[in-house]
């Protein structure tokens, strides 16, 4: 699993979603990557992961006021990564 990306300070949450659906470790990287529209590198980049969190709206470690959290973020999440997380399809 993707211990030690940071979960949510970086991309290790989403890494690790994609993990958990049956990809290798490099394989996730780079998927996650793609889809955040950055390279494999800046997956583990604090900085550069909250602006990209906050621009696409999945999700940063402290509450941005007017950012998404919780299940709207999931449910961003979700979108982004093009992957169905259970609990978010059952409230649409």
């Amino acid at each position: 699993m993707s211990v030690g990306m940071h979960g949510i300070r970086t991309a290790g949450d989403l890494v690790m979603r994609m993990q958990m659906k049956g990809m290798r470790l490099n394989k996730a990287k780079e998927y996650v990557a793609q889809k955040l529209g950055t390279d494999v590198f800046t997956l583990s980049d604090e900085y550069a992961m909250k602006e990209i969190r906050e621009e696409l709206g999945i999700g940063t470690i402290n509450s941005v006021p007017g950012q998404p959290k919780g299940l709207k973020a999931k449910a961003k999440i979700a979108e982004v990564l093009d992957i169905k997380i259970p609990c978010v399809d059952m409230l649409r």
